[in-house]
C-alpha cells in the first residue's frame, strides 16, 4: 500500500511521467466543445469522471464559457449539475443561452467550511452528472478527497481556484490555468501537458 501511495505522490508532483494510456471507450472522456483543447488532451476531452482544477487570476475570465459546452451535454441527462457555494448568483439567461437545461441545475448555499464537505458528498453520491465548487481554501488533502470522491461516484468535478495555487502540486486528474484568452494545461493524466498555452475563443 505504501508503494502505491508513494507512486501516486510522484505522479501528482510531476516527478515522473505516466505514459500515454491505452485508448479507452468514448465514454471515458467528454468533449470540451473546444477543438483546440480537445486535440491536446488525452482521450480528446474532459475525463468522464474525476476532478478538473481550473486556476484563474480572478473570477469572470471565461471559466464558465470554458465548461458550458460539456455541461450543456450533461444537462440533457436526468442527473443534476450541482453548483456548491458559487461566488456570485448564476445568471440564468446566460446559462440557458449556452444550451443548458436549467431544470437540471441545483445550487447549494454553504459556508466556506461546509462547501468542501458538500462538494465531496455530491461527487461521491453517484447521483450527479457534474459538481462545480469554488473553495476559498483547499489543501492537498482536501483536493485528494474530492478526487477520490469523483472517481468513486463516477462524476465530473470542477474546482475553481486562484492562480497562485499553481505553485503547489495537485491531485486533480486535469489542471488548467486561464489567463488573457488562453488556457495552459498544467497537468493531464495520461500524457504530457502541451508546452505552449492554447488560444481559446471563449466569451467572458
Amino acid at each position: 500500500m505504501g508503494a502505491v501511495v508513494a507512486l501516486d505522490r510522484l505522479l501528482d508532483g510531476r516527478q515522473v511521467w505516466r505514459g500515454p494510456a491505452r485508448q479507452g471507450q468514448a465514454s471515458d472522456h467528454l468533449a470540451s466543445g473546444h477543438p483546440a483543447l480537445d486535440a491536446r488532451l488525452p482521450g480528446g476531452g474532459w475525463p468522464a469522471s474525476g476532478l478538473c482544477e481550473v486556476l484563474q487570476a480572478a473570477p469572470g475570465v471565461g471559466e464558465l464559457a470554458l465548461i458550458w459546452p460539456a455541461l450543456a451535454k450533461l444537462s440533457q441527462h436526468p442527473r443534476p449539475i450541482v453548483l456548491v457555494a458559487p461566488p456570485y448568483r448564476p445568471h440564468a439567461p446566460a446559462w440557458a443561452a449556452a444550451g443548458l437545461d436549467l431544470a437540471q441545475l441545483q445550487i447549494i448555499h454553504a459556508a466556506p467550511k461546509q462547501a468542501l464537505w458538500a462538494a465531496e458528498q455530491c461527487l461521491r453520491s453517484a447521483a450527479c452528472a457534474a459538481v462545480l465548487c469554488w473553495p476559498q481554501q483547499a489543501d492537498d488533502r482536501a483536493l485528494r478527497r474530492l478526487q477520490v470522491a469523483a472517481d468513486s461516484g463516477q462524476c465530473l468535478g470542477f474546482v475553481f481556484r486562484e492562480a497562485r495555487a499553481a505553485r503547489n502540486p495537485s491531485p486533480a486528474s486535469l489542471r488548467l490555468q486561464l489567463d488573457h484568452g488562453q488556457v495552459r494545461v498544467l497537468k493531464c493524466r495520461g500524457g504530457l501537458p502541451p508546452a505552449q498555452p492554447l488560444p481559446l475563443a471563449i466569451a467572458h
